[in-house]
């Protein structure tokens, strides 16, 4: 009796398993055969044909219909919109790409290898932006331009803006290029389509919007493509962007108005970031806002513990192209609602779980990082509108390879330990005979970074990049700024260690912030005028501005210092004389 009553209760056991893995399998069809169901006879079901908003906002308004309910509760109510798993793995695996690019590799973990390529289009062959043969690409200079093409800034004399970017100084042209200093050589020939390419190959791609979008509709097929690409194939050996490119502006517009139509998280870091997608297939890094403008940095805080900021994203590349290295990617702050433009869109079921609603009935979120994402460390709306930067994406890894360097001043990343340069006066002798700070090209770009950081107040460059295509004669990218501007009643001197070390810094550079010193061209009123423009204005708070003019006079002095130490040509490298433009052109 014993013995029958136990094979029994294994036979319960086992068919109460049985039923729990069938509750699972159609939980897990169910919404896919809702959406199969609901498609008109005759017509395949098709993932993509319902909107991410419409599979997610059941489940958020009957969260949000309860405010008292706790995160986890609302979590679970939300699940039963969620798309299907297939769909999920499609987009999960193109948002995760690692190949974005605000990404410096130190204290950061490290992505995994690259997936789909970002710089051609999700689901595109990567040869669609591939070098074509020599004998029948045209060489693209100047895409979509007719002649002079007004400078950033408002328009008229009032501008002093504009005025700057008139100068002389602003105008010096870089060496003609030629096939090898350029990032693609486009055939300007061929018309693209970007939403006909990515449809064609992967139909699970949401197609949202009218079909001709972006048919041609300009003189040549340069001009129908998205400001994002026209961004990607001006890149060349010796700037980031031309200073006058008109499609840099309409970027800075579309990283403000585009629509965004996936999220994911970026894989590793420190902090949250965000990969959006927009409706033009462009994509861009969102940092969301973690404190008020006026909130300085405590005393106490190390530099490699500190948040990011969004604002210094957005300010970090307006001062990058008022000292016209241009060596920062497009910057532009945004108000982005978090139903509509992150949770109802997004695939990454790890982010979505993560949202929950406030004793305040705020809507916030925090994801997942390696320190800041808790819900100690949410990330709240007023009530779901939240704002941050959004930082364009550089080409796709596949097809612009870059390299990162390791900064020769970078530092320990320790509580008590100290860099070797901070120890050795003569450091910077043992980095000009190591390869490729051994010749002048180099050394010089890093005293350009060195100026860029100080003027911000950025601790945190333990890393760069170039482009491999280039080797080693082209420019540092300027990315990750997000430590910039958190102190304004402090300038750290020694992040000026690299400049009164080598005591070399280029002549164009130098008479730049010459220029800037003076009343009339004032740092800090450019950079007031030049941030105005931007949707999170004021994007500074202002002592953060008059902390930029007493830090352009320190640099300066640091200069002139070395000038009486080693004489003037000893210091100053003239990069503007045509011997010297000649030979960086070779």
């Amino acid at each position: 009796m014993k013995m029958i009553l136990v094979r029994r209760f294994r036979v319960l056991i086992l068919m109460a398993f049985l039923v729990a893995c069938a509750l699972h399998i159609v939980l897990d069809l169910l919404p896919k055969l809702e959406r199969s169901g609901a498609q008109p006879s005759g017509e395949p079901g098709c993932s993509c044909a319902q909107p991410a908003a419409e599979a997610a906002a059941p489940g958020w308004a009957q969260a949000r219909g309860r405010p008292g309910e706790p995160p986890a509760a609302a979590s679970a109510a939300g699940d039963a919109g969620w798309p299907n798993k297939h769909t999920l793995r499609i987009l999960q695996d193109f948002s995760s790409d690692p190949s974005s690019n605000l990404t410096s590799h130190s204290l950061e973990k490290l992505p995994p290898a690259a997936e789909p390529v970002e710089g051609a289009l999700p689901g595109q062959d990567p040869g669609a932006l591939r070098p074509l043969d020599p004998g029948h690409r045209p060489l693209l200079r100047g895409h979509g331009t007719r002649g002079p093409v007004p400078p950033p800034g408002p328009s008229g004399d009032g501008s002093l803006l504009a005025r700057l970017f008139q100068h002389p100084l602003y105008q010096a042209a870089i060496p003609p290029l030629t096939e090898d200093d350029v990032l693609f050589n486009v055939n300007s020939d061929i018309r693209f389509n970007p939403k006909a390419a990515a449809a064609a190959e992967n139909p699970d791609w949401p197609h949202e919007g009218p079909e001709d979008e972006f048919l041609p509709t300009g003189d040549t097929a340069v001009d129908s493509y998205p400001n994002w690409l026209k961004f990607h194939i001006g890149i060349n050996r010796y700037e980031l962007y031309s200073r006058h490119n008109p499609a840099v502006e309409a970027l800075l517009r579309d990283l403000g108005a585009q629509k965004i139509t996936s999220v994911a998280m970026k894989s590793g870091g420190t902090q949250l970031k965000l990969i959006m997608t927009f409706q033009n297939y462009g994509q861009a890094l969102f940092k969301p806002m973690k404190q008020m403008r006026e909130q300085e940095t405590p005393p106490d805080f190390f530099y490699f513990s500190d948040y990011e900021r969004h604002n210094a994203e957005i300010a970090a590349f307006h001062l990058d192209r008022i000292l016209d290295f241009r060596r920062v990617p497009p910057v532009a702050g945004r108000m982005v609602n978090m139903t509509k433009e992150i949770r109802d869109v997004t695939r990454d079921k790890k982010l979505w779980r993560t949202f929950f609603i406030s004793p305040a009935n705020n809507i916030c979120f925090y994801g997942e990082c390696s320190y800041y994402c808790s819900t100690e460390h949410a990330l709240c709306g007023r009530p779901d509108q939240i704002e941050g930067s959004l930082a364009a994406f550089l080409p796709d890894l596949a097809l612009a390879k870059r390299k990162t360097w390791r900064n020769p001043w970078r530092r320990s990343y320790h509580k008590r330990k100290k860099a070797e340069w901070e120890v050795d006066p003569d450091y910077c002798e043992e980095v000009k005979q190591t390869p490729p700070y051994d010749s002048s090209h180099r050394i010089l770009d890093v005293m350009d970074m060195t100026i860029f950081d100080f003027l911000m107040g950025n601790m945190d460059r333990h890393h760069y990049e170039t482009f491999e295509k280039f080797g080693n004669k082209t420019f540092i990218i300027h990315l990750d700024n997000g430590r910039g501007f958190g102190k304004y009643s402090h300038d750290e001197l020694s992040i000026l260690v690299p400049l009164q070390q080598c005591c070399r810094i280029r002549r164009s550079t130098y008479l730049r912030l010459q220029l800037l010193a003076k009343e009339e061209y004032k740092l800090s009123l450019l950079m007031a005028e030049s941030l105005r423009r931007d949707r999170v204005a004021p994007v500074l708070y202002r002592p953060h501005l008059e902390a930029l003019d007493r830090r352009l006079r320190v640099v300066l002095q640091a200069v002139r210092d070395c000038v009486e130490k080693n004489g003037l040509p000893g210091v100053v490298e003239d990069d503007l004389s045509p011997e010297h433009r000649a030979s960086a052109g070779r």
